[in-house]
Parts: C-alpha cells; structure tokens; sequence
C-alpha cells in the first residue's frame, strides 16, 4: 500500500510536468527559436563581470547555431515534462531538469539578477531546481509511474537508478 506521502509526491510531480509542458509549448514557438540568442544577451545586461563571462561563454557557444541549441532547449523540456508526467525515468527527467534549470537560472536570468538596479526576486529557475529536489527526496517516482509498473514487472531493467 503506498502512503499518503507517496501519492502528494505523484500529485506533485504530475502538477509540475504539466507546468513543464505548458512551458515546453512556448519553446516551439517561432519567436523563442528565432530569438535564442537575444534571451542571453538580455541575461548578461548589467551584470557582475563574472556574471558576464559565464553569459558570454555560452552567448557564443550558441551562436554557432541558435536554431539547433534552441531546438534542443525545447526537446529537453518537453522530455522533462512527459518524464514527470507519466513517472517513465523519473530520475533522469528530474536530474535534466535540474541541470536545465540551473542553466537557464544561471544564463537567461543572470542569477536572478539581484545584482541590477530594481531587481525584485532572484527568478524563477532556481525555485524550479528545489521543486526538482523536493521530488526527488519525495521518491515521487512511487506512485502512479510507469517506472514503478516497469520496477515491478522488471526489477532489473531500470537497475538501481
């Protein structure tokens, strides 16, 4: 029987792939395809020095070809979100996401930005990455997955990840 801890973990993780998937659906988009590389660019404006370099750093890593890291911006997200969504490798959809939040807090939001006159929050990504981690304390993967069918049927195939 599983707990009531386990089902709000499930209830949470399903929530919040949602969340993602509605934010997956803007990567789509046109605009954000087209315009990447603006979203760095603005990310780095009055920024710390350091700040700046790690922007620039991937300023012109992306440059190379924005379609191409915009696009995989975009499947990474909704990868996550149907990761969450249906518990299938849980661990990895919230690893990425992790991994994915902590890029974007850390280039396209500038850290938050509470470095630049009139900031008023340090942004939302990193308030991703703790609902990353709450899911993953939460072993949210428990309850209403396909990893916990696959755990079941299968102990060996997902192994002990």
């Amino acid at each position: 029987m599983k707990s009531h801890e386990d089902k709000s973990f499930a209830v949470l993780r399903v929530v919040f792939g949602l969340v993602w998937l509605a934010d997956a659906s803007f990567k789509w988009r046109p605009a954000f395809i087209n315009n990447f590389t603006s979203y760095l660019v603005n990310g780095a404006q009055g920024q710390p020095v350091a700040v700046q370099a790690w922007i620039n750093f991937w300023i012109h890593t992306v440059s190379v070809d924005p379609h191409f890291y915009a696009i995989i911006v975009a499947l990474a997200e909704t990868a996550i979100a149907v990761g969450l969504i249906f518990g299938f490798f849980t661990k990895v959809a919230i690893s990425g996401g992790i991994v994915l939040a902590l890029v974007i807090w850390t280039t396209a939001e500038g850290l938050g930005g509470p470095y630049v006159s009139g900031s008023t929050d340090i942004g939302t990504a990193i308030i991703y990455v703790l609902v990353f981690v709450a899911l993953w304390l939460g072993r949210s993967w428990r309850f209403a997955s396909i990893d916990g069918f696959i755990r079941k049927h299968y102990p060996k195939f997902l192994g002990t990840w």
